[in-house]
């Protein structure tokens, strides 16, 4: 939960400061710079033709502007080594703190011309600390500094990984795609600019606060400097009198103090700046740059006395100590030349980054935002409708997988409640002896899972209240019982074992169980009938709208060449809508038959495939692409007669392999194939009979039950051959969520052909987003070994997860995989144990 909360602050902040820093990160690459941007701006200002003259001393350049310019009051001169640098007189100007440097041509003395972008450099530098808002902006500013030291914090810790490799921290892995790689680039970005950021943040603070500066002095163990403020027109009363000095009298001064000092000073520097004494006490002050500085303020200071002839005080950069070099170096330490030119450079750059980080987080928030957009397909509000006080409750109990018993079970509350009936809806897991007591009319909407099991929360109330014998004379009762009639030996077996329960207890059926192929309406439709005759309502049908959108195939690739299994195809679809769906969710597509086939079908009945359908305008060829050619056909007086008996194809379901934020429907199909050598109907619809970019007829069902857990526990994803859809998704999920405790249990048969999506799952191990990869591949060993074989192997690991809170999510084949699986468990942890994860919600399963 503290991980979960620290993200919440660190995207929170991050959208809201991330403008801010990104304008700061701009402006602060910029004027980091601005010495070098000047000057190759301004060429013309900095830079002379050489002559065979030597450069004019500051004597001879104050005699000279003095002379020319009696008005200018000048505060200092510069003069550079480089032969080719212009000198500076810096002079007095209103509006000029420090005075305005005046750029001069150091044979002639001639004024060069004014540097250019002055004000566009100081207007950044406005920017970049106080956005222009004067006191109030830099406020802000200093608030997103502050900022960024957590976003750098918490940026770290969430990233830590349990496993350390540098291309994990340091390699952006451009074969991620969509979210993940957003993901990705703002999390390796982020971690080679931490150092940079932590040190902006740190040093910008020094002008933003006066406490924060303050500390710095105290951490360094640097004395800090009183601040002098502005005299005025007053004068401190214990500050002597000053004397001024003629021109005749500085002249003199200046030219001793060049001479003197140049002769005495015993080492090389690029400029030598004299500052014009204020008073005649004999001495003036210098500041001179080595010929090789750490950096551009890496400033000498020293005393010339040019009445004694002597250097009285020379103050060297170099012999400071590291602590006094830094806190008198704020700028050059915060730009980065403090540390030289390369970092400065790098460090430009990672100021240049800054907009990247809000960008990419935008991003990130914008797709977390639109994911948890969830449908409600199944669930219906039972409010606003007038409800008969007189009349018996109904309670509506439904025991469901995929979602489908319990879309069924709202359908038909509404349905009732329509009627004025009094409702209630539980699933069976919820279901108690008392519930039972208390009412006299009970409806069961009873899901058959995998070979004739219950659904995997409803296990609970098979053991238990199934076992139970209860007096339940007074209860009334009805069982829609579903199943598939594609595992005939046990279908809607457990709604038979609800329906045998509930006789042998006494319990009176209102009509016969009504099974369910498949969602079947004409199946249904048979569910509304007996309840309109049993309960002499008027109740509207209770059915499950399925509407299919077009979808289009854009891509089908080959996962296994060369493998001992059947062929299977990853399959990317795309929507023309907004289409949205959650981690667990199934597709479920509307198949068609194959050109092949209809027009088999059309010669042997001698029909023309241009024969034009009345009732619909379109060709019995196109009338046909969704319908069961394989029944028998009663003599027809036309084309509509004949489409009336041709039921619609059923559907066929697979689990998604992707997330909406990638922008593709991912499927992992393997081909079929009946007992009469043909394609199945899904497997051949996907992989061979439908052309690229061509319409697909899908819709996107609700899977509540595999649904992923909303918070940072640890997950054990278990699946075999195309399983691996499903844990896919909540792998991609759980990575862009920044959630590391992933296990991953994958068997096939081979590795070299049979390890779908390798480069991925590799990428996240990589990453660090799977704590845990383990591989059964069966037939690369001459004792196979299977995925059941690799949780009994780890049963001490397997434990030590559960007892950590794990969520266990099994995807894949039930006829051997699920069922091997859920031997495995229970050997491991006890049938006890596995029942309550399965009622705590933390065995969740997607089998087929």
């Amino acid at each position: 939960m503290f991980k979960k909360f620290l993200f919440q602050i660190h995207w929170f902040l991050g959208i809201s400061a991330g403008l801010i820093l990104s304008i700061m990160g701009v402006t602060g690459a910029i004027y980091s710079y601005d010495q070098q941007i000047l000057k190759w701006v301004n060429t013309d200002s900095y830079v002379v033709q050489v002559q065979s003259s030597p450069k004019l001393t500051p004597a001879q350049l104050y005699q000279h502007f003095t002379t020319i310019q009696p008005e200018i009051k000048i505060n200092s001169i510069t003069i550079a080594k480089d032969p080719t640098a212009s000198s500076v007189v810096n002079i007095e100007k209103e509006g000029e703190r420090r005075g305005y440097n005046m750029m001069v041509n150091p044979y002639t003395a001639q004024v060069l011309p004014e540097v250019q972008g002055r004000k566009l450099l100081l207007l950044i530098q406005q920017i970049h600390r106080n956005l222009t808002a004067g006191e109030f902006g830099k406020q802000i500013t200093g608030a997103c500094a502050l900022m960024l030291i957590y976003f750098v914090l918490s940026g770290l810790y969430l990233r830590w990984p349990k496993k350390h490799s540098a291309r994990q921290w340091l390699a952006v892995k451009p074969k991620l795609k969509g979210r993940n790689f957003i993901w990705d680039l703002h999390a390796v970005v982020g971690t080679w600019v931490i150092v940079f950021y932590l040190l902006f943040a740190c040093t910008g603070l020094y002008w933003s606060y006066d406490w924060w500066r303050s500390g710095m002095f105290k951490v360094l163990g640097v004395e800090q400097p009183k601040m002098q403020g502005h005299s005025g027109s007053g004068r401190n009363k214990d500050q002597l009198p000053k004397i001024q000095l003629d021109n005749a009298q500085l002249i003199t001064a200046l030219n001793q103090t060049w001479s003197g000092f140049n002769n005495q000073i015993g080492r090389d520097y690029s400029t030598l700046t004299v500052n014009l004494p204020k008073k005649d006490d004999g001495k003036i002050e210098l500041s001179f740059v080595d010929a090789t500085p750490q950096h551009e303020r890496a400033r000498n200071q020293a005393v010339y006395n040019y009445k004694t002839a002597n250097i009285e005080k020379m103050e060297l950069y170099e012999d400071k100590k590291l602590n006094q070099k830094i806190m008198s170096s704020m700028l050059p330490v915060h730009r980065g030349s403090f540390f030289g030119p390369v970092y400065q450079f790098v460090a430009m750059l990672a100021s240049l980054a800054m907009p990247l980080f809000f960008i990419t987080g935008w991003m990130l928030y914008l797709k977390r935002r639109k994911q948890k957009k969830l449908t409600q397909a199944a669930r219906q509000s039972l409010a606003g409708h007038y409800i008969d006080q007189n009349a018996k409750p109904w309670l509506i109990t439904y025991a469901t997988q995929t979602g489908v018993a319990e879309q069924l079970a709202w359908s038909t509350a509404t349905s009732l409640q329509e009627a004025h009936q009094p409702v209630q809806v539980k699933s069976v897991q919820q279901l108690t002896e008392a519930d039972l007591q208390q009412h006299e009319q009970i409806l069961f909407v009873i899901s058959t899972y995998g070979t004739g099991e219950a659904p995997d929360l409803a296990s609970n109330f098979a053991k238990k209240l199934l076992k139970t014998n209860l007096r339940l004379q007074h209860i009334k009762y009805a069982v829609l019982a579903l199943g598939s009639k594609e595992y005939p030996d046990t279908y809607c077996s457990f709604g038979h074992t609800v329906d045998e329960w509930l006789k042998n207890n006494g319990a009176k059926a209102l009509f016969d169980t009504i099974e369910v192929d498949n969602a079947n309406p004409a199946d249904i439709q048979n569910w509304n009938q007996a309840l309109v005759k049993a309960t002499k309502l008027d109740l509207h049908a209770v059915n499950i709208e399925k509407v299919f959108d077009n979808w289009t195939l854009q891509q089908r690739d080959l996962l296994n060449p060369n493998s001992l299994g059947q062929p299977a195809y990853n399959i990317e679809l795309t929507a023309n809508h907004e289409a949205i769906w959650q981690a667990g969710d199934i597709a479920e597509i509307q198949p068609g038959n194959s050109p092949e086939r209809i027009n088999k079908f059309l010669q042997h009945h001698h029909i023309l495939k241009n024969a034009v359908v009345d009732s619909l305008q379109v060709s019995i060829e196109k009338a046909l692409w969704n319908k069961d050619l394989t029944g028998e056909i009663e003599p027809f007086a036309n084309l509509d007669h004949l489409l009336e008996q041709l039921p619609t194809l059923p559907t066929r379901e697979y689990s998604i392999a992707s997330i909406p934020s990638q922008q593709v429907l991912r499927l992992v199909v393997r081909q079929q194939y009946d007992e009469s050598g043909d394609l199945g109907l899904g497997s051949g619809w996907l992989t061979q009979h439908t052309e690229i970019n061509q319409n697909v007829a899908l819709r996107i069902r609700t899977n509540e039950s595999f649904h992923l857990i909303d918070d940072n526990r640890p997950i054990i994803c278990i699946g075999n051959g195309t399983g691996i859809a499903g844990l896919m998704s909540l792998l991609h999920t759980r990575t862009r969520h920044n959630y590391t405790e992933n296990w991953l249990i994958f068997g096939e048969r081979q590795r070299a052909h049979d390890f779908f999506y390798a480069s991925t799952i590799e990428a996240w191990q990589t990453m660090g987003m799977l704590k845990r990869l383990d591989l059964a591949f069966s037939r690369d060993q001459e004792q196979r070994v299977y995925v059941q074989d690799i949780i009994r192997q780890n049963a001490a690991e397997l434990i030590n997860w559960i007892e950590r809170g794990a969520v266990l999510y099994v995807c894949g084949s039930i006829d051997g995989m699920a069922s091997g699986v859920d031997q495995a468990l229970i050997h491991i942890l006890g049938e006890e144990q596995v029942d309550e994860l399965r009622q705590q919600g933390r065995y969740r399963r997607d089998v087929y």
